[in-house]
């Protein structure tokens, strides 16, 4: 395997137009994703080209573009906003230094071959968290587009203001963030493959306000210092140093979550399959260099990634051209974005807040189960008033203890006690008849499927009456799984029978189940000749 991602010259043609266009649809969402998060619009095209060039360079997925998205620039504004009230002189340092402890947390993710993991959680905590970030979006830019800087307090700083910014309304500026979403919706599909939407939006509602709204004031980016970004030397206090690695946590978790979700969709695209423990790698150099060089951090996106698929490309050749498009912009355009309204960027930035926000799921969520729903809306409301790593993390326990319940049901079901034939337990003939001899003297324990710990309740239901038999036969050839809860119960049970002078047979257990009662000692407790292949020969032995 080699250090770099797939780069060839045999789809050169493709590579590099998707590069292009992907760049042209990353311009005006890495400047708003700026602007929205407080540092900056130049810190939003840094952090476009650094990760998105060496995401394309380093990591797993061919196809993939990587810039700042909506759920990184919603944490990354918490945090640039929270470090800046903590330690005016230092915060914006501290906030790109969280962005680096992100990319470190991904690499070390990527190093220890985690990336498989990272999505395995259940799809109700993923539409609450990203609907919530989609909310906070929205939410965050109520008042550039009404013609007003952002409050501080965040979401609820903007809600308890909203009164008061609805009655001082900027006209002017309202319109121009109107106009801004009426592009971004009612675009014709066709005319939107040909050019990208928000290019649209963010060329007209400029041109609109030089032209038409020039007498008025229109708060603009103005001048943006561009050209090389100087280096940011990694600050820390002792006080701060846990909310920065915490922040770093919850960023470089979040980046990857985004970034592998993304990586799926590609991979359905291309009909290809990525390297996620890479894609991880990849994206934490992207975010340990876009923090050294002061840029936002960045994520696999998928409005450019399906873009730049689309236009053709079909090897990380695209990402490295559209990184190298937007550095040419980076370096010798800056004076082509002073005159953008702050308003126009709110009305982009809030476009993507919606687009974000899981409508499908949302609205037919209480149909497929009551209890997702109840996690999705509360995932969402916890992500929007109270923290994401609490939001995701009291929403996967829920889930997790809910889903652990219906399988504890359902394999509580398959613990079987029988002293005769039972319809319910695939006995051949021979069985039957050799239970029928034992005239209710043998208890068969028949468990099937695997036996996680939310069986050993009814594990230990069944050997209560174990003193009213004289064997006991143990039926494992169909448990292929068997967790530390129920080996215990298990364990129980013979040692309770061997106390009892109750002789048990246990039946054909797989590699991994006998493998576990192996460490237990538990063979340590009933005679070798008594472990049996066959439950037929096992209600023989029974018998004799």
């Amino acid at each position: 395997m080699g250090v770099f991602n797939t780069i060839n010259l045999g789809n050169l043609r493709g590579d590099i137009f998707g590069g292009v266009t992907a760049s042209i649809v990353s311009l005006p969402l890495a400047l708003a994703f700026g602007v929205a998060s407080g540092a900056g619009p130049a810190a939003g095209l840094y952090g476009a080209v650094l990760v998105g060039l060496f995401a394309a360079l380093f990591g797993g997925t061919s196809t993939l573009i990587s810039e700042p998205t909506g759920p990184m620039t919603v944490v990354m504004t918490a945090v640039l906003a929270t470090m800046i009230a903590q330690n005016p002189d230092n915060g914006v340092a501290m906030a790109f230094t969280v962005v680096m402890i992100a990319g470190v947390f991904q690499i070390l993710l990527g190093a220890l071959k985690l990336g498989k993991y990272i999505t395995l959680m259940p799809y109700s905590v993923i539409s609450g968290f990203m609907s919530g970030i989609g909310v906070i979006l929205i939410i965050l830019q109520l008042a550039p587009f009404l013609g007003h800087p952002t409050p501080p307090g965040g979401v609820l700083g903007t809600l308890e203001q909203l009164p008061q910014l609805w009655q001082n309304i900027a006209p002017t500026e309202a319109i121009l963030g109107a106009i801004t979403l009426a592009i971004l919706f009612f675009m014709p599909q066709k005319l939107g493959r040909l050019v990208p939407p928000q290019l649209v939006a963010l060329v007209i509602g400029t041109l609109v306000s030089l032209y038409l709204f020039s007498a008025a004031d229109v708060r603009r980016i103005g001048e943006i210092q561009l050209g090389l970004p100087a280096i940011t030397v990694p600050t820390f206090t002792s006080d701060q140093i846990t909310t920065m690695v915490l922040d770093g946590i919850i960023l470089g978790t979040l980046g990857c979550i985004d970034s592998l979700l993304t990586a799926l969709i590609a991979d359905s695209l291309t009909r290809s399959e990525h390297k996620s423990d890479r894609e991880l790698v990849g994206q934490g150099i992207g975010n340990l260099v876009s923090g050294m060089f002061g840029g936002l951090p960045g994520a696999g996106a998928t409005m450019g990634t399906v873009v730049n698929i689309q236009s053709g490309a079909r090897t990380a050749l695209s990402g490295v051209t559209r990184a190298l498009v937007l550095l040419v912009v980076v370096l010798g355009a800056a004076q082509l974005t002073e005159n953008i309204p702050l308003a126009v960027l709110a009305g982009i930035a809030l476009k993507v807040g919606i687009n974000i926000l899981d409508w499908s799921f949302v609205k037919r969520a209480h149909r497929v189960s009551w209890h997702a729903a109840l996690i999705m809306y509360g995932v969402m409301l916890l992500t929007i008033f109270v923290d994401l790593i609490v939001a995701v993390g009291l929403g996967v326990f829920i889930a997790n203890v809910l889903t652990i319940q219906r399988l504890s049901e359902l394999q509580t079901k398959n613990v079987k006690a029988i002293s005769d034939a039972d319809d319910d337990v695939p006995l051949t003939d021979e069985e039957k008849k050799l239970l029928d001899q034992a005239a209710g003297r043998v208890l068969l324990v028949y468990l099937s499927g695997p036996m996680i710990f939310g069986v050993s309740k009814a594990i230990a239901r069944e050997h209560a009456g174990l003193d009213q038999y004289a064997c006991i036969v143990l039926d494992l050839s169909d448990v292929p799984l068997i967790d530390t809860t129920v080996s215990l119960a298990i364990e129980n049970a013979i040692k309770d029978a061997v106390a009892l002078e109750r002789q048990v047979f246990i039946v054909g257990p797989s590699k991994q189940a006998k493998k576990t009662l192996e460490r237990l000692g538990l063979f340590e407790l009933i005679p070798g000749t008594q472990l049996c292949k066959t439950r037929t020969e096992a209600l023989q032995r029974a018998l004799a």
